[in-house]
């Protein structure tokens, strides 16, 4: 039996800065070298970053990916750093004549093994996922190949990320192959209540391959789409090894015993993969004898957050990484006093410091004391930027000039903050953060051009219900990766009172909308579960209630599409996941 120490580089790359991405694989894998380790895992696509979607479709793109890798690897050599193995993924290109229905240029979600400055095997995904917030048979080709290279007389397969989700494929030929290791680079997005699923998936893998595993996942925050990390290595019975943390970049060293040492002849050798394919298993040597013992470090498992830390984190990381990503150096919100602006002003302060978060108190004529109040105490809790900025003027200024009344002047005001928030913004730079939650935009009640102006949405995933517990749970937790430290940092009188757009005299929610819990249960079932209007009354909703909420949401899908992005924390979020068309005369009844 033969030992392995493996270092996860559970890593956070930019989608389309292969320069800045390859700097961090070599700084990782120093890292990992420093540390004694004997092979180095990336994770899905680290070169080019995750997902890249249309990207692909250029060829200048795939040749920069392909570029990039073997710059990479000599680049290793170069720094010294060629005898350590690394596994990375990237983009590469099939071999194959262009036909009617395969993406332009046939492009592969492929990974490498780099040694001693060359690419020595590569590999691709046979599984593409193509449900949910992935689109994979748009971009992709299938691989055909599994890599398996004797390290230390250890035989390592590589397979990539959704191959361990489908029955068949690599896993089933690596049981057969009787390979000792098995590496999985991944880029799985993060959603709440997933019940843990990743661990059991590679339990179960685990021992359908009759081998370890070591799953090494992205992390970080890409447009709609949150990575939390939390890598994974078991051993071939499945128990838990080792596991890195959520929300956080990592490398977790990991040493690996009782290992078995192959005798396996080097060579090309066809398999049947169980999913009525063939994969053609490739194996060839690094080295073969085995390390000398060593003393094992102790393998760490970071302790899994609860369901509000999650969010929480996703949401924080989200904000962060949007705005580093993209080159933004400060952030501006509308804050009314009310809970939806409060936690989204909170978010964006423990992503990138108070001192950068920019806020304006927008006062109308309909506006409460506790409402401009409540959103000073905020202001005086966080230490953020602050500028007030009444409006009543402005409103009346429009309505000298033009005449309206009713649901039009509610959203003039709404408009006209909206106008001074994007005039703020132009003049100095800022992001402007829209603070409008899920159980709003699935009901249609937000303004276009008013409060749903702006280029990032934090919270839009998030159903009022949980904006409260969301809330409730920062006032009573912190985190060393929050950069802002004021405890309670939400005034309570925000969480605690009744909700209100004030656009009218004595506004309430309420006047319109069931109570936040009757309809987020309603709103999940037919939004999250794709109920239809009898499942919905068997469930137990209120027939007219059924009806009409399942009319506003229909209606509002005009003003869904035109909302900024903002990060998915759901099952199916409003976005990539849920997509129907707008023109769009079906409608659901609640007879038979």
């Amino acid at each position: 039996m033969a030992q392995l120490r493996i270092a996860l580089a559970q890593t956070n790359p930019t989608v389309g800065d292969l320069a800045a991405n390859a700097d961090q694989l070599v700084a990782w894998t120093r890292d990992a070298a420093e540390r004694g380790a004997h092979l180095v895992v990336f994770t899905e696509m680290f070169l080019t970053g995750y997902p890249v979607e249309d990207l692909v479709l250029r060829t200048s793109f795939v040749d920069a990916s392909i570029r990039t890798l073997e710059e990479v690897a000599r680049r290793l050599e170069l720094e010294g750093l060629g005898d350590l193995p690394v596994v990375a993924g990237y983009v590469d290109r099939a071999g194959l004549a262009p036909r009617v229905g395969q993406p332009k240029g046939a492009p592969l979600d492929a990974a490498a093994l780099l040694y001693k400055g060359e690419v020595v095997t590569r590999t691709a995904k046979h599984h593409l996922p193509n449900y949910g917030v992935f689109d994979e048979y748009r971009y992709f080709v299938r691989g055909d190949r599994l890599p398996i290279f004797r390290l230390h007389g250890v035989d390592v397969a590589i397979a990539v990320c959704e191959d361990l989700w489908q029955e068949g494929g690599p896993v089933s030929v690596v049981g057969q192959a009787g390979a000792g290791l098995l590496v999985v680079p991944n880029a799985s997005p993060y959603e709440k209540e997933k019940d843990d699923v990743r661990l059991e998936l590679c339990r179960r893998r685990a021992r359908e391959a009759g081998c370890a595993l070591v799953y090494v996942n992205q992390v970080g925050g890409q447009d709609e789409l949150v990575f939390d990390g939390d890598s994974i290595v078991v051993d071939g019975s499945g128990e838990l090894v080792a596991r890195a943390g959520q929300f956080r970049e990592e490398l977790l060293v990991v040493d690996l015993d009782d290992l078995p040492v192959s005798d396996a002849e080097p060579g090309t050798y066809p398999h049947d993969a169980g999913d009525d394919s063939t994969i053609t298993v490739e194996r060839l040597v690094l080295s073969e004898q085995p390390v000398a013992p060593y003393p094992a470090e102790p393998a760490g498992i970071a302790e899994r957050l609860d369901l509000h830390a999650e969010v929480y984190s996703a949401l924080v990381l989200a904000v962060r990484d949007y705005v580093r990503k993209n080159g933004f150096q400060s952030i501006i919100l509308a804050l009314s006093g009310g809970i939806d602006s409060a936690l989204t002003a909170t978010i964006a302060s423990d992503a990138i410091g108070p001192s950068r978060v920019h806020v304006v108190l927008m006062p109308s004529r309909y506006s409460s004391e506790h409402s401009v109040t409540d959103a000073e105490e905020l202001v005086r809790r966080q230490g953020v930027n602050a500028q007030m900025v009444p409006i009543a003027d402005v409103v009346d200024a429009f309505e000298k000039e033009i005449e309206l009344s009713g649901l039009a002047a509610e959203n003039l005001q709404a408009r006209v903050r909206g106008m001074i928030l994007m005039g703020l913004s132009n003049q100095h730079g800022h992001l402007v953060l829209t603070t409008g939650n899920k159980s709003e935009l699935a009901t249609g009640y937000s303004t276009l051009y008013g409060d749903s102006a702006g280029g990032f949405a934090p919270i839009k995933d998030v159903p009022k219900t949980m904006v409260w517990a969301l809330s409730r749970w920062r006032n009573a937790h912190a985190d060393p990766q929050f950069l802002l430290t004021a405890e309670r940092p939400i005034p309570e009188n925000s969480i605690t009172k009744e909700p209100s757009a004030e656009l009218r005299p004595d506004q309430r929610d309420t006047d319109s909308l069931p109570p936040y819990e009757v309809l987020d249960r309603l709103l999940d079932d037919y939004v999250e579960k794709d109920m239809g209007s009898q499942e919905l009354i068997a469930a137990g909703h209120d027939p007219e209630l059924v009806t009409r909420m399942i009319r506003l949401v229909d209606l509002a899908e005009y003003k869904r599409r035109q909302y900024p992005p903002g990060p998915k924390i759901t099952p199916k979020n409003f976005g990539r996941d849920r997509r129907l068309p707008i023109t769009n005369r079906w409608r659901e009844t609640t007879t038979g």
